[in-house]
């Protein structure tokens, strides 16, 4: 049985167009006008499948997720050469700090380079800090690190920016940063990643914990990062507080400790 989070409906399919999201951050919608499935950020790639009434119905190239996304949020395709490594940016109309920004960007963000100028990026969108992108080519090797660039973010039902993140999201952000394919929604992630490991294994650093619709990444023996509604924030937490806190809220027990790769941790 498919899943229609990640196969292309074919009774919406007119035709195929590549396009990239244009704007800081817009949600990814189950229908127009509908519940938020995930949101996409500056420069996610899409195909397009169909347009109407100001909606487009997309599938997202990172992670095969497809919805509803306002159609005045895509743009052309470009090639990225650049990715926002800091928790958030801006691009600015000039490469000046006081001048107006155009856009907020992302931890994730993914940018073209037209030039550099004056200790700036310089893009379509507008320039943006050299301090806060690296080249697409150099990717992070600690998803725990990346994941902590964001402590404090809000936390947000399906949100995948800076401005708002949910558990899954947190991580995809993490993962990919380091070069890691990584599905949208924690049951997915659940499915797709890392090794399993026996009940009452030992954790170590960037190990996964999951729950029913929930899921962390481990920092210590101690200690997890995940986006919550607990503390509605992407927050550090005691591994066993964190245990007894979502059992007691009917979250139920952990279903899964998984590891990634051994060079990571």
């Amino acid at each position: 049985m498919t899943d229609p989070r990640l196969t292309p409906d074919p009774a919406r399919i007119t035709g195929r167009v590549d396009a990239q999201i244009m704007v800081g951050h817009t949600d990814l919608c189950r229908t127009p006008d509908g519940p938020r499935y995930r949101q996409l950020i500056l420069g996610d790639a899409v195909t397009v499948f169909a347009t109407e009434k100001g909606w487009s119905y997309v599938q997202a190239r990172k992670d095969d997720y497809c919805g509803f996304v306002h159609t005045v949020t895509l743009g052309e395709a470009e090639t990225p050469t650049h990715r926002v490594l800091a928790a958030g940016s801006h691009a600015y109309r000039a490469p000046d700090i006081k001048s107006p920004d155009r856009s907020p960007l992302s931890f994730g963000s993914l940018l073209a380079a037209t030039d550099t100028t004056g200790g700036f990026l310089a893009t379509r969108h507008g320039y943006v800090p050299l301090q806060h992108v690296a080249p697409l080519n150099r990717t992070g090797t600690d998803p725990a690190a990346c994941a902590q660039l964001l402590l404090h973010t809000p936390y947000l039902w399906g949100g995948n920016s800076r401005a708002g993140i949910d558990c899954s999201g947190l991580v995809q952000a993490a993962l990919l940063a380091c070069g890691i394919p990584c599905p949208g929604d924690s049951d997915l992630q659940q499915a797709a990643l890392g090794t399993p490991l026996p009940k009452g294994s030992a954790v170590r650093r960037n190990d996964l914990l999951f729950w029913r619709g929930h899921v962390a990444l481990v920092v210590d023996e101690t200690t997890l990062i995940h986006a919550n509604a607990g503390h509605m924030a992407v927050a550090d937490e005691p591994i066993a507080d964190a245990i007894a806190r979502i059992m007691a809220q009917g979250g139920g027990p952990v279903t899964a400790h998984k590891r990634l790769a051994a060079s990571l941790g």
